[in-house]
């Protein structure tokens, strides 16, 4: 009898837990609407509307967009932007990462410290310092000079190549922070036994280390590519007005045009195309992790 009415009380009590839990999340489920959902359907409804006092309603200010092929190039360039930061970060990243996993404990905390430190300041202030490293009289045209490479200054400010360099550094902990947190918890006994069965430490690092951080690197390059797509402050600081991407393209559309319905358009095209990259890039984690463990 006890064991037919414990089978009878345990369903209700699952239940009981799983209201508890949608009432504790209902709190954050709410916030989430109010903050994002909210200004989100308000720009799909500025979308439509053909002049700037948003009175004649229609589809004029999509046309527009998309009528015009320059449009296209720069949400084209807005996510080769994003993906080449990507590429930078993980290139210089995963060597940082893999160092820190064979650190000391003590040593460990001062280079998280490390890592951390520069996400206490201000992006502000760390894209204005990158003014100074690649101007004309900068740090890296003076090293570069010193040492012979070059014969007169490089031009890196207002090119893609200094937007590119400030952008891995300012986004550099987003893509460390999780890699190293699931590195961390590798077994490092795994690589003791990927050298006894003969692998170089190149074979171990790719056929071992690499597919078990998966998780790790896919979660640092969603978070480094949404970052650096919509950089407004570095796109306009480093970049100038001599390259032009989606924010920069907003902010013209509304602070100095004053016309929302493109503005909102440009702000909807910056949120699918960034939000595809990102759904494209989940795939091929979780299509790589299933491979991995099936």
């Amino acid at each position: 009898m006890s064991v037919a009415s414990d089978l009878i009380d345990r369903p209700r009590e699952e239940g009981r837990l799983r209201l508890a839990e949608w009432q504790l999340a209902l709190p954050l489920s709410l916030a989430f609407a109010a903050l994002f959902l909210a200004p989100l359907l308000l720009l799909g409804a500025t979308s439509f509307f053909n002049d700037e006092k948003i009175t004649q309603p229609g589809f004029a200010s999509w046309t527009k967009f998309f009528g015009d092929p320059f449009n296209y190039k720069v949400i084209l360039d807005t996510l080769l932007l994003g993906l080449k930061t990507v590429c930078a970060t993980v290139v210089i990243g995963y060597p940082v990462a893999l160092v820190y996993i064979d650190l000391p404990a003590r040593l460990q905390k001062v280079l998280i410290f490390i890592i951390v430190m520069p996400m206490l300041l201000s992006v502000v202030v760390r894209t204005f310092a990158w003014i100074v490293v690649l101007g004309r009289e900068g740090v890296v045209n003076q090293l570069l000079l010193w040492l012979g490479v070059i014969s007169e200054p490089l031009r890196l400010l207002q090119t893609e190549l200094g937007l590119v360099i400030s952008l891995t550094q300012i986004e550099m902990p987003l893509m460390l922070l999780p890699l190293i947190s699931v590195m961390s918890r590798l077994d490092p006994n795994l690589r003791d036994a990927s050298a006894a069965l003969g692998a170089s430490r190149w074979r171990t690092l790719f056929t071992v280390i690499v597919p078990l951080s998966m998780p790790g690197l896919v979660a640092g390059c969603l978070l480094v590519f949404a970052s650096s797509t919509t950089a407004f402050i570095s796109q306009t600081v480093i970049g100038g007005v001599r390259l032009i991407y989606l924010p920069l393209v907003i902010w013209q559309q509304s602070l100095v045009v004053y016309n929302w319905p493109l503005a909102a358009v440009a702000s909807l095209s910056l949120v699918v195309s960034v939000l595809s990259v990102i759904a494209a890039l989940s795939y091929l984690g979780r299509r790589s992790s299933r491979h991995l463990h099936g």
